[in-house]
């Protein structure tokens, strides 16, 4: 991961300490050791962030690194990047204006202030706080007998997150996805960061999710071992294991295919395709695969992890009234109305509709790190409605 972005967090770590050594330290005479020490802490994160940089992997084995450094990044690098720029504009303003008092500091002081708040809070309260939207939709096309059907939906978990005191957000997530009597659970993708020895430590808590008429999941990005270093048949491999553990705990997963529910004499589908992804994730999906023998009309809930998919795919290829999408997390930021996920994506989250259609995109779990701001951690539980004519 650190190796993707590692230019752009040299440059925050180094470029404050070098406006502050030109402007600040080297225009005083502080002794040598002194010198020394101020260096110090960001000489460290430059090399921490240079061996995260040269791990094999996505994310490192032991994912207690990972969260050291967003941490660090957190609490150290961003504030002295937002003090020093606001402090840096502010000078150039005070030469422009002729002036000695620079509010720049005074306004890095308090955007400081935010920005701390804003992180500890994600790092803590709200990475931990589940919330459970409720959706009601009124559909075409549904079977009486469905009148009321009872969907729980949660996507990317990112288990190997869940390690320590995290690990009891995962066991409140099941309890509450159990309390829901959904009459189907759904799983839109991303059970894993990088690899299946991930989802072992957490299977048999993950084993205890039970619905009516079955728990059914599909593969997100993640999922495909494309974060990993390795031939193509060690990562086919590590996603065949991922398969299997979802399977041993009862999950069915859903690769291009669909399975039938039925109620009576009346029935409904759900199919799940591949990941649908634009470049650089995996475009695996097979939209006629996954619907054939679906009877023209019948009604279908359709699981893909990319709602990029929904407009690109399975608007015009497939009949699908309802389709749950994950991916996004919805950024895990948003502050007033606005996320960075809405830069990238035209459905990043929640219900959308067109033509009478569906598209609800699930803010998910978790996220390899471990933080939430104004996107909590999401359960969805939408309810089907008889729709008269």
């Amino acid at each position: 991961m650190i190796a993707r972005i590692l230019i752009p967090m040299l440059l925050l770590i180094v470029l404050p300490d070098v406006y502050q050594w030109l402007h600040t330290i080297r225009r005083r005479h502080y002794p040598w050791w002194e010198r020394l020490l101020w260096l110090l802490p960001g000489l460290a994160m430059t090399a921490f962030t240079v061996v995260l940089a040269t791990t094999h992997n996505f994310v490192p084995t032991d994912f207690y690194w990972i969260r050291l450094y967003m941490a660090l990044v957190g609490v150290y690098v961003l504030p002295k990047f937002l003090y020093v720029l606001c402090s840096a504009i502010g000078s150039m303003i005070c030469r422009w204006r002729h002036s000695h008092q620079n509010w720049g500091r005074l306004v890095g002081t308090v955007l400081c202030g935010a920005q701390f708040f804003i992180f500890v809070y994600g790092y803590t309260i709200g990475f931990s706080r589940i919330e459970v939207r409720h959706v009601d939709l009124y559909v075409d096309r549904l079977p009486a007998r469905f009148d009321g059907f009872r969907i729980a939906l949660f996507s990317d978990a990112h288990v190997g997150t869940y390690i320590h005191r995290h690990r009891d957000i995962l066991r409140r997530a099941v309890d509450s996805l159990n309390a829901q009597r959904a009459d189907i659970i759904c799983f839109a993708g991303d059970l894993q960061n990088a690899l299946p020895t991930e989802i072992t430590p957490v299977a048999p808590l993950l084993s205890r999710l039970h619905a009516r008429y079955g728990v059914y999941s599909v593969l997100g990005n993640h999922d495909y071992s494309m974060y990993t270093e390795g031939s193509a048949s060690d990562k086919a491999a590590h996603q065949r294991q991922t398969i299997e553990i979802q399977q041993r705990m009862g999950w069915q997963v859903l690769r291009n295919e669909h399975r039938v529910i039925r109620i009576g004499t009346d029935s409904i589908f759900v199919a799940g395709m591949e990941n649908d992804g634009e470049p650089p994730f995996p475009a695996m999906a097979d939209a006629r695969a996954t619907i054939a023998g679906i009877p023209a009309g019948a009604f279908t809930v359709m699981l893909e992890h990319d709602p990029s998919s929904w407009t690109r795919t399975i608007l015009p290829l497939t009949q699908a009234q309802l389709t749950l999408s994950g991916h996004t997390h919805g950024g895990q930021l948003q502050i007033g109305h606005l996320r960075p996920t809405q830069l990238r994506y035209r459905y990043d989250l929640g219900l959308y509709r067109q033509a009478g259609r569906y598209l609800y995109v699930s803010a998910g779990l978790g996220g390899v790190v471990p933080f939430r701001f104004g996107v909590a951690p999401e359960i969805t539980l939408i309810t089907l409605h008889y729709k008269h004519q």
